[in-house]
């Protein structure tokens, strides 16, 4: 039975055969108002034919369609300020908007400046204010010389601290050596704060046979498994002796779940992250000279990817984000070693994930697990994540099998490289609603509606 004063105040009901909620899949009948999810009931609590729709509610029957909550992307490389020919906030969320994405969280790199003063994040959100169209949140950054800037800029509301272990790529964002990564990880355990970390170990890296080329196989080789390893081993160790939260980027290496999974049952507060191209690409499949496929850690072997969805299955790997680092096209050269290292992945990380997890037999409860709700509980996002009362509308409208072949020149964002390029995948994204108001339909897409978070709020 429907509260009146419930029933008097619902702006938008949506009602499909398939919702996914934390108590599982079913059909449901989700009623809205203010932006939140009122109620998630059954699915004629309106009647068969929704007949019984508050007067002035706006009724969507999705069908056979399945209702998720918007994905929380909590990886994302924007660029903007300063290298907005590689990407930018209008763009970057446009594409979000079109796949499913409602929250992202922006890296704290590759835009100048970089969010690594209270100043600095206050530059990237007068930047991104007007632009975007989901809700966007930041990172800030630690490096050498900013351990007095990381309390201020925690107050002024980042989500937490993304710092490098080796070469970011980017001269403005220097690494931390060893020292430097105990005096950031300290102070920010001192203010109950989250460290993410890109964990590959520099003098792996250095010692690792480095040739320049076309060969993905050199390229491989240059980045190896022992590198992530050794990172991840002593990020641990250090995470345990200083009681702090840390949680590592963009997992390649199977070899390393071990570890974490021990650190884990120790109690050592560590959190781990895999990415798309991770657990659908393989380098067995990349043509030499494809540069495209191009990150750091690199895409590994079948093998490997077949132990990493073992990972998630278990519960070791936390979490799927994008990693979205896109560039310029001119900087993707056939030549591994000098072409810019990166994925553009943002709009395409529901259908690549769904298409890759349906043959591994996972279900879409698996896959909002991993691409919605972990990645809002990592963030402290308590308001996103999950189609439950009190939650912000945030919905993706996806139709599981459905089928697309991935055309680059259809994607939003701004340079149209992919390493996903010609696939053909399944799930289709057909509506995307952020807090009760539709941003996507079938390809269109409204007007910015995104708001800005801060953490806590």
């Amino acid at each position: 039975m429907i509260e009146s004063a419930e029933a008097e105040n619902v702006e938008l009901v949506l009602r499909a055969t398939r919702v996914v909620t934390p108590d599982g899949t079913r059909p449901a009948t989700v009623s809205v108002a203010g932006g939140k999810i009122v109620a998630v009931l059954p699915y004629d609590a309106y009647g068969p034919r929704g007949e019984r729709v508050p007067a002035g509610a706006r009724f969507e029957d999705l069908g056979e369609h399945a209702l998720l909550p918007g994905l929380v992307d909590t990886h994302v490389h924007v660029n903007d300020p300063g290298r907005t020919a590689w990407e930018g906030f209008w763009t970057a969320t446009r594409a979000a908007a079109a796949g499913g994405i409602t929250t992202l969280l922006d890296m704290p790199l590759n835009s100048l400046p970089p969010t690594t003063t209270a100043d600095n994040l206050r530059v990237k959100q007068d930047v991104a204010r007007p632009k975007a169209h989901v809700d966007t949140g930041f990172w800030g950054g630690a490096i050498p010389s900013n351990v007095a800037d990381l309390k201020p800029l925690y107050e002024a509301g980042v989500f937490g601290f993304k710092c490098f272990l080796s070469p970011s790529g980017v001269e403005e964002f220097p690494e931390l050596d060893q020292d430097q990564l105990a005096r950031s990880m300290a102070e920010i355990a001192g203010l109950g704060g989250l460290l993410i970390v890109h964990a590959e170990d520099p003098h792996h890296l250095a010692e690792a046979p480095q040739r320049s080329g076309e060969k993905y196989a050199d390229f491989l080789a240059s980045r190896p498994r022992d590198a992530e390893n050794t990172a991840i081993e002593g990020l641990i160790a250090l995470a345990r002796r200083l009681d702090a939260r840390v949680h590592v980027l963009h997992l390649s290496s199977c070899d390393a779940l071990p570890l974490i999974a021990a650190a884990k049952r120790d109690g050592v507060k560590v959190s781990v992250e895999s990415c798309p191209h991770f657990l659908t690409l393989t380098a067995e499949e990349v043509p030499d000279g494809a540069t495209e496929f191009k990150c750091c850690p690199p895409i590994r072997e079948a093998e490997n990817q077949d132990v990493l969805w073992a990972g998630l299955a278990d519960g070791t790997i936390d979490c799927i984000v994008s990693d979205h680092s896109p560039c310029t096209t001119d900087l993707k050269t056939p030549d591994f070693a000098s072409a810019w290292g990166g994925i553009s992945s943002l709009q395409l990380g529901l259908p690549a994930i769904w298409t890759e997890a349906r043959k591994r037999g996972h279900s879409l409860d698996d896959v909002v697990r991993w691409m919605a709700a972990a990645p809002a509980d990592l963030a402290g996002l308590t308001q996103k994540g999950a189609i439950e009362a009190g939650r912000d509308a945030d919905f993706a409208v996806l139709a599981p099998d459905e089928t697309f072949t991935v055309d680059p020149a259809e994607l939003h964002h701004r340079n149209q490289v992919t390493a996903y390029a010609g696939k053909t995948l399944h799930g289709v994204v057909k509506q995307t609603w952020l807090r009760g108001t539709r941003i996507a339909h079938e390809g269109t897409l409204a007007e910015p509606a995104g708001r800005l978070l801060e953490r806590n709020n």
